[in-house]
C-alpha cells in the first residue's frame, strides 16, 4: 500500500530547459551549440549534482573548453541558469493534492547546491514530509545507494513508497530498492490514477 510520493524535481515539478539561457544570452546558433554542449552537457554539470563542485565554480571549469568569444555568454548561462527552473504546469496542484490525501510527500532530486535558492519559491521546504539533494550527500540517481541513503534517513519502507521521476534510468534505480515507481510524461492526472 502506498503511504508516501516521492518526487524528482527536475521536468516533474520544475520545467529544467536550458534552452531558456541559451535563446536568452547567446547570439548565434554556433555559440549555443558550444555552451549546450560544454555547459550543460560537460562533466561539471553531473559534478555539481554529486556536490563535487559549487555551481559558482562551474564557469572557471567549463571556459577552458569554450573560444574565449563565447566567454561572456558562457559566464552568464553559468551564472544564471536557473531563470529557467519555473513550475510545471499542474506541479503545485498535484503536491497540493497528494498532500490532502493524507500522503507522506518527500522530493528526491539530483541537483547542485543551487537548489536551496530556486526551489523554496515553488514550495516552501517544510510543505514536504522531506527533501533529499544529492549535492548534499555526493551520491546521484540511479546509483542504488542514494534511493536506500533516502529511504534510511526518512525510516520510510520502499514498498510504501511511490517513486516519479521524468528519467527511466532512475525509475529503473527505485525499482531495484523496491520502490514502487512511475515514469513521468507530463500528466499528473496518470500519476493520480497510480496511487
Amino acid at each position: 500500500m502506498i503511504k508516501n510520493v516521492v518526487l524528482d524535481m527536475g521536468n516533474v515539478l520544475l520545467d529544467f530547459d536550458p534552452e531558456v539561457s541559451l535563446n536568452l544570452y547567446c547570439t548565434s546558433e554556433e555559440e549555443k551549440e558550444v555552451i549546450r554542449k560544454e555547459l550543460f552537457g560537460g562533466p561539471e554539470w553531473a559534478l555539481g549534482d554529486k556536490g563535487e563542485i559549487k555551481d559558482r565554480d562551474r564557469f572557471d571549469l567549463v571556459k577552458v573548453r569554450v573560444p574565449e568569444k563565447y566567454h561572456g555568454a558562457l559566464k552568464k548561462c553559468a551564472d544564471n541558469w536557473e531563470i529557467c527552473m519555473n513550475p510545471l504546469k499542474g506541479a503545485r496542484e498535484f503536491c497540493e493534492y497528494v498532500k490532502t490525501c493524507g500522503f507522506g510527500i518527500y522530493v528526491l532530486s539530483n541537483a547542485s547546491d543551487l537548489f536551496y535558492s530556486y526551489f523554496p519559491k515553488f514550495l516552501p521546504l517544510d510543505f514536504f514530509d522531506g527533501v533529499f539533494v544529492s549535492s548534499d550527500y555526493l551520491m546521484l540517481k540511479p546509483d542504488e545507494k542514494i534511493y536506500r541513503a533516502f529511504l534510511n534517513k526518512y525510516d520510510l519502507k520502499a514498498d510504501e513508497c511511490m517513486f516519479i521521476d521524468d528519467r527511466e534510468e532512475n525509475v529503473i534505480g527505485a525499482r531495484k530498492v523496491g520502490m514502487c515507481t512511475f515514469h513521468f510524461k507530463g500528466d499528473y492526472e496518470k500519476i493520480k490514477e497510480n496511487i
